[in-house]
């Protein structure tokens, strides 16, 4: 890939959430996010090849960072699980909530967070708190959700994220204001949901409103309901729908960040800039750029225009937010390989030893770009 280097050095980099495009740093990608200082870094499948390389590529993202980087990734379960390429699956948020232990679904918290922090992450983008009204729905929620009612997904995911927060990874809430209902995959287009605000507030936010003071971040989801703001844009660029009803209404103070701004929900519809532009005046504090990377600078370049009254709260909130940040842990491959066992004896707890041997089944089934 070709970066643009040389870019005013501006605070307003803290509000990008940037991928990277490989296992390894080269001297050109080091310039370009030494300049860009943006204010965290998403992995992928594709920036992971063993234990020792990945912790090695996290501690070199966070020495070029003047400021601790977010440096995050979704680390779910199941097929969204992406150290599964260097270890055990974890079973995923379905599998969890068929068993119904909820001392599993803490004990996959707890793994998670000491998991991650081993490889010096800080941020794990879940619990999702959508609802699984269809099991079967093809909308890329497959096997994702804790549950299938209001309660439900608030008594397992909560018990996820408590254990995951307690042992020192922050959380993140999405895909609000839910996908639950939406029949298009948000990778590849908008979906638009005519549902009304009766049936919204019965059954997606009442879920995000009992995690509005428990989650540490959210995730706006790229999606239209007709309930909510008929006519309007997507909800991750919404203002009536992060400024009025996740920040007003539901009390969150947390960080706010949009889902991939790649996706073809967006691009289908907006142009760049004015798709970054609308994202931070919306209520967003972290605008996400997961796959083309260079495309990071022009957004710094646009954020910097901006007036400064219009930038100003995001970059308060992701201060505060940084401050809370764990350091990572001390890593070697036994301390790994010992973590590791126990999500294999999480598996089997949680499916039995023979469908323990078995990779999840809608790993056949993949989306051809990696779900978040």
């Amino acid at each position: 890939m070709i970066f643009e280097s040389n870019m005013p050095s501006q605070d307003v980099g803290q509000l990008l959430l940037v991928g990277v495009p490989g296992t390894e740093l080269d001297a050109e990608t080091a310039r370009f996010y030494k300049d860009l200082q943006p204010g965290g870094y998403i992995l992928f499948g594709r920036n992971i090849q063993t234990p020792t390389q990945l912790r090695k590529l996290i501690d070199d993202l966070r020495d070029l960072s003047d400021v601790e980087p977010v440096v995050t990734i979704d680390q779910e379960g199941g097929r969204v699980s992406r150290l599964k390429l260097i270890g055990n699956e974890p079973p995923n948020a379905q599998q969890l909530r068929d068993r119904n232990d909820l001392g599993l679904i803490r004990k996959h918290g707890d793994i998670t967070g000491r998991l991650l922090r081993l490889f010096g992450f800080n941020l794990d983008l879940c619990p999702v708190l959508d609802i699984s009204f269809d099991d079967e729905a093809d909308n890329s929620l497959r096997g994702r959700c804790y549950g299938r009612t209001v309660a439900e997904v608030i008594e397992k995911a909560g018990a996820f994220n408590e254990a995951l927060r307690a042992a020192g990874i922050l959380s993140c809430g999405k895909h609000f204001p839910g996908y639950s209902s939406a029949g298009l995959d948000p990778h590849h287009e908008l979906p638009s949901l005519d549902r009304s605000r009766e049936l919204m507030e019965e059954y997606e936010l009442a879920v995000f409103r009992a995690f509005a003071d428990k989650v540490d971040s959210m995730m706006i989801g790229h999606i239209t309901i007709s309930g909510l703001e008929a006519g309007g844009p997507p909800a991750s660029l919404s203002s009536a729908m992060i400024n009025g009803l996740l920040r007003e209404d539901m009390g969150f103070n947390g960080l706010v960040m949009t889902d991939d701004l790649d996706m073809g929900a967006i691009l289908n519809h907006y142009g760049f800039d004015e798709t970054m532009r609308r994202g931070i005046v919306a209520g967003n504090d972290m605008l996400m750029i997961c796959h083309r990377v260079e495309l990071a600078a022009q957004a710094k370049k646009v954020l910097a225009e901006l007036p400064a009254s219009e930038t100003e709260a995001a970059l308060g909130r992701m201060a505060a937010f940084k401050a809370r940040l764990a350091p990572p842990t001390p890593f070697t491959e036994a301390a790994f390989r010992s973590v590791d066992s126990e999500i294999w004896d999480l598996r089997v707890a949680t499916l039995g030893e023979e469908q323990a041997g078995q990779r999840s089944a809608e790993d056949g089934k993949r989306s051809p770009v990696e779900l978040y």
